[in-house]
């Protein structure tokens, strides 16, 4: 398992291109696609957690795994395939939707 400081090395190496993969680093928050086409419009697609160990056509190329070890955390965009690393400054585990609204009572609400 990679540790927070193998991870932020990986973060670094996100820079460097894979042959096969298109890779970027995620804005705080960002959750669709800001790859531009080439007319220069937007993909849009979604941005999905993507587990490329049981990924058959992955297995072949192994590229992803080799760069980034067996469990990284990765999202890929449902249209284009660009890959994209968690942003350092997101926090761990939330859900996709947000943290959740504060109530006028001082609860939290948790998201759906």
């Amino acid at each position: 398992m990679a540790t927070p400081g193998t991870q932020a090395a990986n973060m670094q190496s996100a820079q460097q291109q894979l042959p096969n993969h298109k890779v970027k680093l995620k804005k705080p928050g960002q959750r669709s696609c800001n790859e531009k086409d080439a007319k220069g419009k937007f993909c849009g697609g979604h941005l999905k957690r993507w587990y490329y160990h049981d990924d058959v056509l992955e297995r072949e190329c192994g590229d992803v795994e080799q760069a980034f070890g067996p469990q990284a955390e990765i999202y890929r965009c449902e249209h284009c395939k660009t890959l994209y690393l968690p942003n350092p400054e997101d926090p761990r585990g939330t859900n996709v939707a947000g943290q959740g609204q504060i109530s006028t009572f001082g609860l939290t609400i948790p998201p759906k």
